[in-house]
């Protein structure tokens, strides 16, 4: 079986999204480098990023899975919720 790409997977799923109300509430000044280290490593859907050696988030492509909120012990991440309604993201694929 190929190796998919996160993106790839991504792709399978569908998303719903909110594209003016993040659910999550990230603090993109915060300049400790493990904090936002472990964000990155640890996203399954890379919304956290650097690019061009400055931190970046993006909801847009989130799976919903709190990760980000249990490893940033409110240092990074200063809020998360469910996206409300019908908003987020439907699995497509185990």
């Amino acid at each position: 079986m190929k190796k998919l790409s996160v993106e790839a997977k991504l792709g399978l799923d569908l998303f719903h999204t909110d594209e003016e109300n993040s659910h999550i509430d990230v603090d993109l000044e915060c300049t400790d480098e493990e904090e936002i280290r472990k964000l990155v490593l640890a996203c399954p859907a890379e919304c956290y990023k650097y690019i061009d050696g400055k931190f970046s988030f993006s909801y847009l492509g989130c799976l919903e899975c709190g990760t980000c909120r249990v490893l940033s012990h409110d240092k990074i991440v200063k809020g998360w919720k469910h996206p409300h309604g019908e908003i987020g993201v439907s699995f497509r694929q185990g």
